[in-house]
């Protein structure tokens, strides 16, 4: 029998397969207590994990997935929960998070931390729960349907796409709204039988990447590295940059590509194959993270007309830096 606490998921979402996934994986698991699935991007995540604030926490279980937060207060906050009775667990898979974790950051008094970047959140996550059932002697029967969901997320999520289908659901739920998405992947079976609403979702999609592939070719514009044969390719899209940049990887031998997305007031990087820039490291120079192939931050731009030149002197200036850093 589980613990009786009210149990509160906080995943990166609601257009993440991963951390869609990561919330489904729980919410399965833990169907028979008080559950709530939260959802939050990366700008986000601070204030929503500073505004949880149970007033008996002692009763209280949160799990943070696919996603990690940057400011000592948010540290504080949850450290000060733990210390009245928090049960606290964090499971993600971020280069950057897993970074901070090697430094001895965040101090803070975890139940249990999973910090891997050999594979996708939701495929730690469920990992970890099926080794918890069975050393608890509890139940699989909730987990087990869900493997074939897991190894899409991660399939996608760790852009391997050796799996049928696994690229058009991820873009499904990128172009879902709101939650639907994550009631859509409750409600689906093992084999992954896309309902109404998932098959709708798919046909909009192939229109909203067209539209937002048109605005990237309209807007792109590239800049040498100097002292190299990199090249910083930037544009302005609305949505779907990781589409973009597989389109245009063939056009160029090696490059970082950043996407300025405008539905999601952000800054996507992506690279080519023969590319061996870490975007983690550079995505954290603005104040965001990810993976060495696929990262992402908020990147305040005056926009005089030429954002993606912006955008580009910006990161060639940036790049320059972490050179001149290695070296010294």
């Amino acid at each position: 029998m589980l613990d009786q606490r009210r149990v509160t998921v906080v995943s990166h979402g609601p257009g993440c397969l991963d951390g869609t996934t990561c919330a489904v994986v729980a919410a399965k698991y833990f169907a028979d207590q008080r559950f709530e699935a939260v959802f939050s991007s990366n700008r986000e995540i601070d204030e929503i994990l500073i505004s949880y604030d149970p007033t008996h926490p002692e009763e209280e279980e949160l799990w943070i997935t696919d996603i990690s937060w940057r400011e000592p207060a948010t540290d504080v906050h949850l450290d000060t929960l733990v210390s009245r009775g928090l049960k606290l667990y964090w499971i993600d898979h971020h280069k950057t998070a897993i970074d901070r974790r090697a430094t001895g950051h965040p101090h803070i008094a975890f139940t249990d931390v999973v910090l891997d970047d050999r594979f996708s959140a939701s495929r730690l996550l469920h990992d970890y729960l099926l080794e918890r059932a069975t050393a608890r002697g509890e139940s699989l029967d909730a987990l087990r349907p869900l493997r074939n969901l897991v190894l899409t997320a991660d399939d996608v999520d760790r852009w391997i796409l050796d799996i049928d289908g696994s690229r058009e659901l991820a873009l499904a739920v990128r172009a879902m709204r709101q939650t639907e998405a994550y009631r859509e992947l409750l409600a689906m079976d093992s084999d992954l039988t896309p309902s109404p609403a998932i098959r709708q979702a798919m046909e909009r999609v192939g229109h909203e990447v067209a539209e937002s592939l048109q605005l990237a070719e309209a807007t792109r514009t590239a800049a040498p590295l100097p002292g190299t044969d990199l090249l910083i390719v930037a544009a302005e899209c609305d949505d779907y940059a990781g589409e973009i940049a597989d389109r245009w990887k063939d056009d160029f031998d090696e490059a970082v590509f950043a996407l300025y997305d405008h539905r999601g007031d952000c800054v996507s990087f992506r690279r080519t194959p023969l590319c061996e820039v870490d975007l983690s490291q550079l995505a954290d120079r603005f104040g965001g993270g990810g993976h060495p192939a696929a990262a992402g931050c908020h990147m305040a731009t005056t926009f005089d007309g030429d954002r993606a030149g912006e955008i580009t002197r910006r990161l060639v200036d940036a790049l320059t830096r972490i050179e001149k850093e290695r070296k010294s």
